[in-house]
């Protein structure tokens, strides 16, 4: 779904301005490991079990992570997206499904700064969420047929459904965005808020894939649904700063395909590490003195820390063009989309590829049932294919030879 042109916005203030420094990541980091240490404890056993995530999302909430991007004025954490991003890739080493939940939480809730069209309908908006910590869930899939909002008298109804819609069922509103036909916004795409359990959602159980298995990512069917302005956040626009969105989510991914590189890396050491003999035919005596496991091993690591430094290179860049506000250029928000692109290309391969190899240095038996390292093949091998990478390729490709950026969409 392409954003509509309007009027840019007026929000006069942006909460987040600067870097990052030192002790913010390390002090979000500290509570990041925290949480994916305890998420450790039976990662296995809750992939399996594919139960909504209600239990991990409270862990969200309890540690602080849910409102570490809101401003420290207004009681949130008051860290910088760069930061944010360090914090996902940190929990996709051991879930990646909680990193995901989390990181579309961070982009979700970023709505109200991006699309918000006051700074005090923004201001409501961020208390309501820092005073509950709100989960944000989602319901914006653009290829799935679109939503109708009709309008009555000064509400909107609202038709349909959405597949694919991360955090819905565990979230403690989702963000939608639909055409609105008729009313104060018709002919704009709204962005409006749904609490859970509102009357007419229906949340449908059938996210039950390959990978992935506990971010939330079911249908919801919404059934004559009201919506009142007081749920509307405001109209979506092409200006370049509110479209700062969809990068945000790109640089979520490859955060993502980071943490999920290294963490089968560090699960398939151990591993290697605990076996007693060598192949028959190696000269080592043990499979970590193997010259062909150390190699593998050694490619993996090499190409897993380049790919980390791409990473945080694009995610302190982000907030670069984030302390831009409203006079970030168009060309700006190209260049820093295909920065991200790239990001997106080489940690996608790079997920794939480690999650896969890495069976070669652990051998057979790692393949048991429960031993849990197919867990970061399953999880990247599916998020992977969440948007064709052969596009971003693309994008960069075009970018390169002739200075070309694709046209706005929710992917691009």
């Amino acid at each position: 779904m392409s954003k509509t042109t309007s009027a840019p916005l007026v929000t006069e203030t942006i909460p987040w301005h600067g870097h990052a420094d030192q002790t913010e990541i390390d002090r979000w980091s500290a509570v990041a490991q925290q949480v994916a240490d305890t998420l450790a404890k039976d990662v296995w056993e809750r992939d399996q079990a594919n139960e909504t995530p209600h239990r991990e999302a409270q862990l969200l909430k309890d540690s602080g992570l849910v409102t570490l991007l809101d401003p420290a004025e207004l009681g949130g954490g008051g860290a910088h997206w760069e930061t944010a991003f360090r914090v996902v890739r940190i929990l996709s080493r051991t879930d990646s499904s909680i990193g995901q939940l989390l990181g579309y939480h961070y982009v979700n809730e970023g709505n109200i700064v991006f699309d918000a069209p006051t700074d005090e309908v923004r201001d409501r908006w961020l208390r309501r969420t820092i005073d509950h910590r709100w989960v944000w869930g989602d319901s914006v899939n653009p290829v799935d047929p679109g939503l109708t909002l009709t309008a009555v008298g000064d509400d909107y109804v609202l038709t349909g459904h959405k597949r694919f819609s991360t955090g819905s069922a565990v979230g403690d509103v989702i963000v939608v965005n639909a055409l609105a036909h008729g009313g104060r916004f018709d002919g704009q795409i709204v962005a409006f808020v749904l609490e859970h359990g509102r009357e007419g959602v229906e949340y449908v159980d059938d996210w039950d894939f390959l990978g992935q298995r506990l971010s939330s990512s079911n249908t919801v069917r919404y059934h004559d649904v009201r919506v009142t302005p007081d749920d509307v956040i405001g109209s979506l626009t092409d200006e370049p700063f509110a479209t700062l969105l969809t990068p945000g989510i790109q640089l979520a991914f490859g955060n993502i395909y980071v943490g999920l590189a290294e963490g089968a890396i560090a699960k398939g050491a151990e591993i290697t590490r605990a076996r007693k003999n060598a192949w028959f035919l190696s000269k080592a005596d043990l499979y970590r003195d193997d010259p062909f496991i150390q190699r593998l091993y050694g490619e993996l690591d090499s190409r897993t820390a380049a790919v980390a430094a791409l990473a945080e290179k694009a995610s302190r860049s982000y907030d670069t063009a984030i302390d831009r506000g409203h006079a970030l250029t168009a060309d700006e928000r190209g260049r820093i989309a295909i920065e991200i692109a790239r990001l997106k290309v080489a940690s996608s391969e790079l997920a794939t590829d480690a999650t896969n190899r890495v069976f070669e240095a652990t051998g057979s038996s790692s393949t048991r049932t429960g031993v849990g390292l197919d867990l970061f093949w399953r999880n990247a091998r599916t998020h992977s294919l969440h948007d064709p990478i052969d596009y971003k390729k693309l994008e960069v490709g075009a970018y390169l030879l002739n200075r070309e950026l694709q046209p706005l969409s929710l992917y691009t």
